[in-house]
């Protein structure tokens, strides 16, 4: 008997051994951390987050773990962010196709020549608030020719808006809405911008800010800047920003932020082949707007009637091999008034300008454009040549006295 039951706690204790540890390692692993042990503290310390604290809970923490400098970015900009809703009269001619039958006879004339109609237009685009009292940057093609202006913000608040001034020249339109401490952005320096720098685009594409209650948000990189683009119906877009964040239809007058949320253009041009994006966007350079936007609170326009008295033709071969140059660039001064801006700056007839305001100068389409995106009371500052000597001139515009 005695021999019986000593072989039977042989057999029983190895496994009662192994259950206890068995039970002791299972119960240590899936056991909840206690407060001996240091709670979620230790279970989440090696994440980085800390999880002691009232007033600290783990998904604010992990919230904020998540957060850049585009998103502060984004978030301290949004507010500032506004939908334009436009009306605007356009004038439509319609080409009635018997009037060429006809000619300028005055008779048929008022039975078969062309006929004017107006036709009210609804139109939707971006803009932000630039002040707490309410004024608002956005483009001439937006809300420049608009009978009636809506400006929605994010918190749903609707203003109706006026026109305080535009320019057609450079595409920049300011709006004002009543209102007091008013969020919004600041304006950065757009002659630092770096070439691949993180930048934000935010808008109203489509008028999917009415829907969302919040401006629509695409990131990118500059991809170039100084970029010049052909004038369009009047606009000239010179030295602009290229971003390949996206920019859509209803983007336009929006801010292209840099990750400090600092305003450095606006949104104004895109390149649709396909009616798609492809990665090619422009900004007008926030630093031009700066002078537009005081022009513009001034007196409503910006004053372009000025004159320089120079008149100007491409450098072709023939001209660049009279003059000994080493290539054909630049624009020769074919004539300079008497008594003009040109005059007085020291500039003769046989100069050749290939420098505007350290702008190259390739033919007389490059000066124009620089010109003409100019404004009374400019002084560009000029390179040219001289009996082959590199000369520097200042010429000031000047309001045309006609």
């Amino acid at each position: 008997m005695k021999k019986s039951l000593f072989i039977l706690i042989i057999l029983i204790l190895p496994l009662l051994l192994g259950f206890g540890l068995g039970y002791g390692v299972g119960h240590r692993n899936l056991s909840l951390p206690s407060e001996k042990d240091g709670g979620f503290d230790e279970l989440f310390s090696s994440a980085g987050y800390q999880t002691s604290g009232k007033d600290d809970s783990l998904s604010d923490q992990i919230s904020n773990h998540r957060q850049n400098a585009i998103t502060r970015a984004v978030a301290t900009a949004s507010p500032a962010v506004v939908g334009i809703n436009v009306t605007e009269v356009r004038e439509y001619t319609y080409r009635n196709p018997w009037s060429q039958m006809f000619g300028d006879d005055p008779f048929f004339r008022q039975f078969f020549g062309d006929k004017t109609y107006k036709q009210e237009i609804k139109g939707l685009g971006s803009g932000f608030l630039i002040s707490h009292d309410g004024y608002i940057l956005t483009n001439d093609h937006v809300a420049g020719n608009a009978k009636e202006i809506t400006i929605t913000l994010t918190n749903k608040a609707k203003y109706k808006a006026k026109l305080v001034g535009t320019d057609l020249v450079s595409d920049i339109a300011l709006l004002k809405i009543d209102g007091k401490d008013l969020p919004y952005l600041r304006l950065g320096n757009s002659d630092d911008v770096l070439i691949a720098e993180w930048v934000i685009a935010m808008g109203n594409p489509f008028g999917l800010f009415d829907i969302s209650d919040k401006p629509t948000v695409t990131v990118g990189v500059v991809s170039a800047t100084g970029m010049n683009l052909n004038a369009e119906q009047g606009r000239i877009y010179r030295g602009m920003i290229q971003t390949d964040a996206a920019i859509n239809q209803g983007n336009s007058g929006g801010p292209l932020l840099n990750s400090d949320g600092e305003v450095i253009g606006v949104n104004a041009v895109i390149f649709t082949p396909n009616q798609g994006n492809i990665g090619l966007g422009f900004a007008i350079p926030i630093n031009r707007v700066k002078s537009i936007v005081a022009e513009l609170k001034k007196s409503g326009k910006v004053e372009r009637n000025f004159w320089t008295g120079l008149e100007v033709q491409t450098v072709d071969a023939r001209v660049a091999h009279y003059f000994d140059l080493a290539k054909a660039e630049g624009v020769i001064v074919t004539d300079v008034k008497r008594r003009s801006p040109a005059d007085d700056s020291g500039f003769k007839p046989g100069d050749i300008i290939i420098e505007v305001n350290s702008e190259k100068v390739s033919n007389d389409d490059d000066i124009m454009g620089i010109v003409q995106n100019s404004k009374a009371g400019d002084v560009l500052k000029m390179k040219i040549i001289r009996d082959k000597k590199f000369i520097n001139l200042s010429l000031k515009l000047e309001k045309n006295p006609s």
